[in-house]
C-alpha cells in the first residue's frame, strides 16, 4: 500500500508520517527531491526557494517530474507514505500505482503557525505575515507547474483537520489504515 500526503503548512503530515513510520511504513519525500537539488545548486533551505525550484524543475521536466525521480529510488515491496504531495500532476503520477491512496490534512491557522514556530524548521516561517504569504503561496491554483495543494486536498481519498490531540489524530490514522486493509484484501 502507498498512502501520499498532502495538506496545509503544518498541519499534521509529519505527525501522521512518524505514527506510520512506527507502524513499519517506509517514508519518503518529495520535498527531499526538491531539498536535494537545492543542495547541488547551493540554494538555501528556504521555503520560497525550495517552491521557486520546484515549480522550475516541474516547468523543465513535466509537472510530475518530483514524483518520476521518486519513484526511481524507491526500490521496496513495505508500504510506503509519500509526503509533500502538491502539485495534481504528481497526485495523477502516483494513482498510477495499484494500492495508492491520497490523504489531506488540514488543521486551524493559528494551530498550524503555533507548530510551524515549534517546529522551527530552517525553511519554516519566523513571523505570522511571512506565514500568511507561505500558506496563500503554496495554495496557488493558477500556476500549472506550482503549488496546488488546494486542488491536491480535493483530489484525496480521505480528509483528516486536525484540530484535537495527537491520540485522535492517530485513532483517525488507525481508522483509515482499517479500511485500507479490508480494501486490498477483498
Amino acid at each position: 500500500m502507498i498512502i501520499g500526503l498532502t495538506g496545509t503548512i503544518a498541519s499534521g503530515k509529519g505527525e501522521l508520517s512518524n505514527y506510520l513510520k512506527n507502524k513499519n511504513f517506509e517514508y519518503f519525500s518529495l520535498s527531499h527531491i526538491v531539498r536535494e537539488e537545492a543542495t547541488k545548486l547551493g540554494i538555501k533551505h528556504e521555503r520560497k526557494l525550495l517552491q521557486d525550484l520546484g515549480n522550475k524543475l516541474r516547468k523543465e521536466n513535466g509537472n510530475n517530474i518530483l514524483v518520476v525521480k521518486l519513484l526511481d529510488k524507491i526500490n521496496s515491496e513495505n508500504n510506503i507514505i509519500i509526503d509533500s504531495i502538491r502539485n495534481i500532476a504528481e497526485t495523477n503520477e502516483l494513482r498510477k500505482i495499484k494500492d495508492f491512496y491520497l490523504i489531506a490534512l488540514d488543521a486551524p491557522l493559528e494551530s498550524r503557525f503555533k507548530r510551524v514556530l515549534l517546529r522551527n524548521k530552517e525553511s519554516d516561517s519566523k513571523t505570522y505575515e511571512q506565514f500568511l504569504i507561505d500558506d496563500s503561496r503554496d495554495k496557488e491554483e493558477n500556476l500549472d507547474n506550482g503549488q496546488q495543494v488546494e486542488k491536491c486536498i480535493k483530489m484525496a481519498d480521505f480528509f483528516i483537520y486536525n484540530d484535537d490531540t495527537i491520540e485522535i489524530l492517530n485513532s483517525k490514522i488507525d481508522n483509515i489504515i482499517k479500511k485500507l486493509s479490508l480494501n486490498t484484501i477483498n
